[in-house]
């Protein structure tokens, strides 16, 4: 399943289903198939029990005895292949969604994600996800097999004896529909609930567990286990909730299934005095509903799970439908240089030009309403040095992201070489142009493998350059497992000055023609930060630099170009 398979306008359940439909027709084909084979199995045992305690010959009972094994045989083979193909089908279903979903998070981070919290989109991109297997295989399929094999099973009730059919068909739309409907009216609120209390739950379990240290030290600890347990406790009533009204669905199926079996029984025993139906159809008619309310039992529930579904697709339409931070073409084919990645990673005179940037009249903000740089004019001349300097808020990484094209700005123009970067792919942008954010991210893996991510092909050797242009080769040759060196989670089995530096080595193995550094000597002592800097500096080579920061030491040689937070 393509992103293109998914309509823009969002994420419906149909919209999601429609790429698999072929196989979701066999499945809903092979459901029925053993389903009626279930069906059959029961009427026709009921038939060949009650023929043979009137002793005819065997022979009459020879069609229903391989009737009985064809069915036993069939539905279990049908059952097999409903099982492969509708899930099959639901998995291709659950990984298109997954794959549409990481490629809109592609397009929208970071700027198009301000609105969203870490936690919650984890919990939309995993359980909510999750929700659409259950969308297909326990309210498609379970709702589908129970209405054909339904309707076939009260017109043969309803030929052989018409009271008793007619009470198995008010009995199925009762249990199909009738039943969801009261559910849904009882726990509307309870079911939508379920979805974003799970996402606020987990929200504040990942704050509790990421900010335990503060809490502690602020004695806010308690504060926030009492407001979890505020949120839990929300959590189970709507479960409890949820939880009743299944059992309720549940005790008015076996009340339907009761209610046919005693009028098949009446109504047969009645048409059986009156001659219109032989005695030994009589079974037929009695117990043919108990196998069809074997089927159509779990649709109740089914029901109450695409409630769910529906909430936890909402929440994934959020995402779906999030404006674009970019409003230019991202896919026009400007004619631009491509950088050439050489194999020292200071000087590049194999790789393309270094280009101009330039920002003219540039007005731009991260969420509707909120400007965070406004009338502002840059110019990076081709192996320049520029310190951005101002106060936070002042939307220096907001100049960061425009330059990278993480977002389009509201007015004015930034342009590469003169060509507005509006014209030009974002990932075209993003070769040319690197950027080294504040919280640059460490995985939690090898320091080869973090380094890799920028050249997947970069050799052992090359790696080690850039880590001599960061100053960290020879510390990395002290280490038992050199470039295999675990780093930890988030790098944290590094030192501060550590994770910055093998940072700064990942962004200088590109063939970005200009870095943009932001705040790289945050959270590291005046000497450990100025050392740093230097260092920078002599690794960018020829590359331009522009270094975001909002410190003014350490600056000498570099133009400085001071920011002010803009108007509210």
């Amino acid at each position: 399943m393509t992103t293109g398979a998914l309509p823009r306008r969002g994420l419906s359940a149909y919209a999601i289903l429609r790429p698999a439909r072929g196989r979701l027709l066999v499945a809903v084909l092979a459901g029925a198939g053993a389903a009626g084979c279930a069906v059959a199995l029961a009427a026709v045992s009921a038939w060949l029990i009650s023929r043979a305690a009137l002793h005819p010959p065997i022979l009459h009972l020879m069609v229903a005895i391989v009737a009985v094994r064809a069915c036993g045989l069939g539905r279990g083979v049908l059952r097999y292949l409903e099982r492969l193909i509708g899930h099959d089908a639901a998995f291709r279903v659950l990984a298109g969604v997954r794959v549409t979903l990481y490629r809109r998070l592609e397009v929208l981070a970071p700027a198009g994600l301000a609105d969203f919290r870490r936690a919650d989109l984890a919990q939309r991109l995993a359980s909510d996800v999750d929700a659409v297997l259950d969308l297909v295989t326990r309210v498609l399929l379970p709702y589908a097999v129970a209405a054909l094999v339904g309707l076939a099973s009260v017109l043969m009730v309803g030929a052989l004896v018409p009271v008793a059919g007619l009470t198995l068909a008010a009995a199925l739309l009762a249990t199909g529909v009738a039943v969801p409907l009261l559910q849904r009216a009882a726990v509307r609120r309870a079911d939508a609930r379920l979805a974003p209390l799970r996402a606020e739950l987990a929200t504040g379990v990942v704050d509790l567990v990421h900010g335990m240290p503060d809490l502690v030290a602020y004695a806010a600890a308690d504060g926030h286990r009492d407001h979890l347990a505020r949120i839990d406790a929300r959590l189970t009533a709507a479960a409890r909730r949820s939880a009743a009204a299944a059992g309720l669905g549940a005790a008015v199926t076996a009340l339907c299934t009761g209610v046919s079996v005693l009028a098949g029984l009446l109504a047969g025993a009645a048409a059986v005095r009156a001659g219109s139906l032989h005695g030994e159809l009589l079974a037929l008619v009695v117990l043919t509903p108990l196998a069809v309310f074997e089927i159509a039992g779990p649709l109740p529930a089914a029901a109450q799970r695409y409630a769910t579904a529906r909430a936890s697709l909402r929440r994934l339409a959020e995402i779906w439908t999030a404006p674009d931070p970019l409003t230019g073409g991202s896919r026009a084919g400007a004619s631009v240089p491509r950088p050439r990645p050489a194999g020292a990673p200071g000087a590049h005179p194999a790789a393309a030009p270094v280009p101009e940037l330039r920002l003219a009249g540039v007005t731009a903000g991260w969420t509707a309403g909120r400007t965070a740089v406004a009338g502002f004019d840059l110019t990076l001349p081709p192996g320049s040095r520029v310190a951005l300097v101002g106060p936070s808020g002042s939307g220096k990484s907001t100049v960061a992201a425009l330059l990278v094209r993480f977002l389009d700005p509201r007015a004015g123009r930034v342009t590469l070489d003169g060509t507005d970067l509006c014209d030009i792919p974002a990932d075209r942008v993003r070769e040319i142009v690197g950027y080294l954010p504040e919280d640059a991210y460490l995985f939690d893996t090898t320091i080869g493998a973090n380094l890799r991510i920028a050249r997947p092909e970069a050799s052992d050797a090359e790696l080690l350059d850039a880590l001599a242009a960061a100053r960290l080769r020879d510390w990395v040759r002290t280490l038992p497992d050199g470039l295999e060196t675990l780093v930890g989670e988030h790098g944290m089995a590094l030192s501060g000055g550590q994770r910055r530096r093998l940072a700064l080595a990942r962004i200088l193995l590109t063939g970005a023609r200009v870095l943009i550094l932001d705040e790289p000597g945050e959270h590291l002592d005046d000497a450990t930060a100025g050392a740093l800097v230097a260092d920078l500096l002599a690794a960018a080579g020829d590359r331009t630099v522009l270094l975001i920061t909002h410190r003014t030491a350490d600056l000498e040689g570099w133009r400085v170009v001071r920011m002010a937070v803009p108007a509210r």
